[in-house]
């Protein structure tokens, strides 16, 4: 058995003190860049891993974020949750990521298992957290902020965009273009982007003394929202909408489909289609999809600024509710001018 390089021994082979390879490897310790360098070529030469686990042990931090996220087939989630990864490590912190579901059934159960690891902090996803889940880790003194989900809790912080402002936005845009006959798909009913959306699209509605003409469920899966579109548009032209509105992007694609090459229909001559998230895909000719954009950017900056935050200031624990501005992307999905 081959036994593991000490940092004793690193030190003895860069001339410097073990508390110097141990500065060397502690993110944000004072190193100079000469010993930086000594100690990174004794360690390269001797095969050297500094105990992550056991550094953590002594210092009480782990400099791990754990990072709980269920939904994954929408585009947005796994282009913003790299970008979270890597802002994260940037700023010297390791992530590990714990598929949960998007209820709060199971993720009690997770929690447990993300605490085991002594994290620092945990950052949820497209999850759904109970209050006695929320409580549990605040009595550990882990903080958590939540990604592009809020909940009706005073104590916890989240991020999101402006979801109610965006879907409002929509329905301006729909009523503006004279859709008469206007649909919503919505999403997945448990999730705080799907109620807000739909609360704004219909005060929207509403400030045009406009009512919903239709509304059917895709529950952010393909094959439901498939049903969804069939049950709302395979019917008689004055019977169906003129235009919709469907919670995310990737529902949409799924509605465009269908309309197209089931029905027939064509988009936007016989019915507006607009998204939600502006993923990648949306600006591809075959969609080129009228759609409300996720700032991912922004939202990764915030939701990293205040993780971190609560981690370094654990006695100014005060919770943050962000809400970022969503713009209106115009495409082809729509009709261009009223008609």
């Amino acid at each position: 058995m081959v036994e593991r390089v000490t940092s004793l021994e690193v030190a003895k082979r860069a001339g410097v003190s073990q508390s110097a390879v141990s500065r060397v490897y502690t993110p944000g310790a004072s190193v100079s860049a000469k010993t930086a360098e000594k100690v990174k070529t004794a360690a390269a030469e001797l095969g050297y891993r500094p105990n992550v686990l056991a550094r953590a042990m002594v210092s009480g931090k782990s400099r791990i974020i754990g990072l709980v996220v269920a939904y994954l087939e929408n585009y947005f989630y796994p282009e913003a949750l790299e970008k979270l990864s890597n802002a994260l490590q940037e700023r010297g912190y390791h992530v590990l990521i714990f598929m949960a579901s998007q209820t709060a059934g199971n993720i009690s159960s997770v929690v447990d298992e993300i605490l085991d690891y002594q994290v620092d902090g945990i950052v949820m996803a497209s999850v759904a957290l109970s209050s006695e889940v929320g409580s549990r880790c605040q009595a550990a003194g882990v903080p958590v902020v939540l990604f592009n989900r809020s909940q009706d809790m005073d104590d916890i912080s989240s991020v999101t965009s402006d979801n109610f402002e965006g879907g409002r936005k929509v329905a301006h845009l729909l009523c503006d273009l004279g859709h008469e006959r206007i649909g919503y798909i919505a999403g997945w009913e448990g999730a705080s982007t799907q109620r807000d959306r739909e609360a704004g699209f219909l005060a929207g509605l509403r400030a045009h003394n406009e009512t919903l003409y239709a509304r059917e469920v895709g529950d952010f899966h393909a094959d439901r929202t498939k049903t969804a579109t069939l049950a709302m548009f395979d019917k008689p032209a004055n019977e169906r909408p003129d235009a919709v509105f469907v919670a995310n992007d990737h529902m949409a694609f799924v509605v465009m489909d269908i309309l197209r090459h089931d029905l027939g229909l064509r988009v936007p001559e016989d019915i507006s289609v607009v998204g939600y998230d502006d993923v990648p895909p949306a600006a591809w000719r075959s969609y080129d999809l009228t759609t409300v954009r996720q700032r991912a950017n922004l939202m990764v900056e915030q939701t990293v600024a205040t993780i971190l935050h609560h981690i370094e200031h654990p006695n100014q624990m005060t919770p943050k509710k962000i809400q970022i501005d969503s713009p209106l992307i115009i495409r082809s999905s729509t009709r261009q001018e009223r008609k």
